[in-house]
């Protein structure tokens, strides 16, 4: 399979869609660094996952360069190299101009953007350096949201932090193209993480999420993991710069659908 051994670096990788993703890429054959802060569930998860294939996990705060360096030497140690990077770290905290405060807004965005941006950075230049001495070019995917392009007022910090990822996004790609390095991104819509479970006992949230969703139901993380899988085998070899939204129509609609009676 195209990403078989493929070393692979994964933020956020404890649960959710960062989880979905590191399941996807060992059963593709590919050697997995799982990264987070919590790291009861991290190692668990790496317990779970050792059952699949080659797996690792290494505690990393993505807002703290020293953090990132260490990642970044963990997996070259482990594994020799680093071949694809899945910026999948990120944190919500709820507010709006009028309320949020400047340390949780600087919280959301040191993780969010800034650890996207020292992540891409730390792996980027050891990508270069490889291709200079003759090696091949890897990629890198970043994880956006659908709030990069909404307006979603109740959750500030997190919007503008999604909104400047789709822009780093597009300014890794140009810089990193000449030297056959692919940047992409992921935004996906409404998916069922833990941020999202309460819904089911909640048929009046339900409602409103499958309101603006024309396909009618809430996405899974596999499904963003098969995105991420596409984004960094040679498949994708002439995508860059792109952002991929999967919301199931959610983008695309400019009013609300009515949602069957459950």
């Amino acid at each position: 399979m195209a990403l078989t051994n493929k070393v692979t670096i994964v933020t956020g990788a404890a649960r959710g869609i960062g989880l979905a993703i590191a399941r996807r890429f060992v059963e593709d054959g590919a050697k997995v660094v799982m990264s987070d802060v919590n790291d009861e569930a991290g190692e668990a998860a790496e317990a779970d996952l050792k059952a699949l294939g080659e797996v690792t996990y290494v505690h990393c705060d993505v807002s703290e360069r020293l953090d990132v360096r260490n990642l970044i030497a963990a997996a070259i140690d482990t594994y020799g190299d680093v071949d694809v990077l899945i910026n999948n770290a990120g944190i919500v905290s709820p507010g709006d101009i009028l309320t949020i405060d400047e340390a949780e807004f600087d919280r959301v965005l040191n993780i969010n953007l800034k650890g996207s941006f020292l992540c891409g950075q730390a792996v980027a230049r050891h990508m270069v350096d490889r291709v200079k001495n003759g090696g091949p070019a890897g990629a890198i995917v970043n994880m956006s949201s659908v709030n990069a392009v909404f307006g979603l007022h109740t959750q500030l910090p997190y919007t503008v932090s999604k909104g400047g990822v789709n822009q780093l996004t597009k300014a890794m790609a140009v810089a990193l193209a000449p030297h056959g390095i692919r940047v992409n991104a992921i935004g996906p819509g409404s998916i069922m993480t833990d941020m999202l479970a309460s819904v089911n006992d909640d048929p009046a949230a339900r409602a409103r999420i499958l309101s603006r969703t024309p396909m009618a139901r809430i996405g899974e993380p596999r499904e963003i993991a098969s995105i991420a899988a596409f984004l960094a085998d040679e498949g994708a070899s002439y995508v860059t710069g792109q952002t991929v939204y999967a919301d199931g129509g959610r983008l695309p609609l400019n009013y609300t659908v009515d949602v069957p009676e459950e």
